[in-house]
């Protein structure tokens, strides 16, 4: 099979896959062939902000995966989405842009994850980053990534806010910034009125490049070891099997969930497992273990009085109004994310970082579209989903066979520490409270979901295992670090193989307390340092 050679191949175009391309091929003697599974970001749902909506319901550009049977879940499968598309995730996810608490990356840093403390971290976060507040010491002024505050005008996020206040938990001006704990303006990806995916906001630029080549629908099926070397990959395009050499590194970026995959196909992996699906051993590494993920459910609110003006926005016709101007000039209601809030609190004050977010819902679940005389408006309500944000429960990730085809086994294996379930419980607890504060009197109903009757911590508990799902940040499968667990060093080498990097969120020694596109995409430019053999950008002194 002749190959095609490269310095680099990247595989994933995703939140990394971007950056990296972007920032890889500014050496213009440096070629580079970026794979994409999925296809081009064309859809005009994904560049509209509220667009991803309909994107969730329709599973648009998503792989389509579903966890294991979840034992401390009453046995449910759990829906796994990851964006398939140019940008990945990045492209369908709520466009959220939390960076996490200081206290996580310098934790990183303390467990072997050497050069990844909050102060080595801050510069790429504000290399990377436009904030529409323009720079300061923890904020950047002109990076790729668009950031801006939600532009929501319900009056419900302000009193929030002051029920926060009532209920004795802090307020912060930027979450982002230098008080990372308390309730905050939310924060969005978003540009100009459009989505500010990796793949908007990094590739695009690049892509004008003579040394750039990006391929979608390339499903990448293995990578090349020859003599403890990774030489390149063999991928499948337009049916036909094509094999790419890399003269320098091929550098994985297919997310915490496809990049095992991949790696375990290529016999890099647990050699027990790797040999009962019929995959020959190459390297026996734990690739795939270590698996986390932020769990959350749901608590939901009627709102009788004092309707969101988002329902008024839903009427069918200005609805259809909203989404081309939004399409066409990035402007009117098409362009704003009915959220308005996120919050990271301690539910203990001695922790050194916080432990549970509240994610806010400014509207029902299902906000349809109306118009009269022909269907009534929704029943508007709203709601809080307390997160655990530190999970201390392991899962793993394994191959079904060794199809490339095949969905990778995915087990989170929730509540399996005993804390997790005590610590969501807590966080359950404190968002009613929230909640139950004089100043949301105004807009709360009652209480829909779990209901009143769900009282005591037995009923809560059960609550959670029947409701609680993921909040759509899977990391770790592939950690960084200096422990016999590690199967990367804090370069992102992959441990016993020349040639061979990874640089996504399987790389997390554990979570970050955020949402976690922001983490990798500070991660995809800092690695685009190291692997060019820069030296870092100076650390931050804040």
């Amino acid at each position: 099979m002749a190959a095609s050679h490269w310095d680099y191949v990247i595989v994933g175009a995703g939140s990394a896959g971007c950056v990296l391309a972007n920032r890889l091929t500014e050496d213009p003697q440096v070629r580079v062939l970026l794979l994409e599974a999925g296809p081009r970001d064309r859809h005009p749902l994904i560049h509209i902000p509220l667009g991803m909506g309909k994107m969730h319901d329709w599973t648009m550009f998503d792989w389509g995966y579903h966890t294991d049977p979840e034992p401390a879940l009453n046995n449910r499968r759990i829906e796994a989405m990851r964006g398939k598309v140019l940008g990945g995730s990045s492209s369908i996810n709520v466009m959220a842009y939390t960076r996490g608490h200081r206290g996580d990356y310098d934790r990183w840093a303390a467990n072997g994850a050497t050069g990844w403390s909050y102060a080595d971290c801050l510069p790429y976060f504000r290399r990377c980053e436009t904030w529409e507040g323009g720079a300061n010491e923890y904020r950047g002024g002109d990076g790729p990534l668009g950031t801006e505050s939600a532009r929501t005008t319900d009056p419900l996020f302000p009193a929030w806010m002051e029920a926060a206040r009532q209920a004795g938990l802090p307020v912060t001006e930027d979450y982002n910034g230098a008080q990372g704990e308390g309730f905050g303006r939310s924060q969005y990806t978003i540009r100009n009125g459009r989505r500010s995916s990796t793949a908007n906001s990094f590739l695009r630029p690049a892509e004008s490049r003579p040394n750039l080549r990006v391929e979608t629908g390339a499903l990448t099926t293995r990578v090349v070891l020859e003599g403890g070397r990774a030489r390149g990959v063999e991928y499948i395009h337009h049916g036909m099997t094509v094999r790419a050499d890399a003269d320098r590194e091929v550098i994985l970026a297919s997310g915490a969930f496809n990049t095992p995959q991949l790696l375990m196909l290529s016999g890099i992996g647990p050699a027990d497992h790797l040999n009962s699906v019929g995959v020959t051993p190459q390297v026996d590494l734990p690739v795939g273990e270590n698996l986390q993920d932020h769990l959350a459910a749901m608590i939901t609110y009627s709102r009788p009085r004092n309707a969101s003006p988002f329902r008024d926005s839903m009427r069918f016709d200005k609805m259809a109004w909203s989404m081309i101007q939004a399409y066409f000039f990035g402007t009117g209601a098409g362009t704003v994310v009915p959220g308005g809030l996120h919050a990271f609190i301690k539910t203990q004050p001695d922790l050194p970082v916080p432990d549970i977010e509240f994610m806010f819902r400014g509207v029902p679940a299902k906000a349809d579209m109306w118009f009269p005389g022909v269907k009534a408006p929704y029943e508007d309500g709203f709601g809080i989903r307390p997160c655990l944000l530190h999970p201390e429960s392991r899962g793993k990730v394994m191959l079904h066979s060794s199809d490339p085809a095949a969905p990778p086994r995915i087990a989170y294996n929730f509540f399996s520490a005993p804390n997790d379930l005590p610590r969501l419980r807590e966080g359950f607890k404190r968002a009613r409270d929230v909640a139950s504060q004089m100043a949301l009197d105004p807009y709360r109903g009652e209480e829909l979901s779990p209901g009143p009757s769900v009282k005591t911590d037995d009923e809560i508990d059960a609550y959670l295992r029947r409701a609680a799902l993921t909040a759509h940040h899977p990391a770790g499968t592939c950690k960084m670090g200096t422990d016999s667990q590690a199967v990367l060093d804090p370069q992102l080498r992959v441990r016993g193989v020349d040639a061979l990097r990874v640089v996504d969120a399987s790389a997390m020694p554990d979570m970050v307390g955020a949402h976690i596109n922001a983490c990798v995409i500070m991660m995809a430019d800092k690695a685009s340092d190291i692997i060019r053999g820069r030296d870092p950008l100076p650390a931050a002194n804040v």
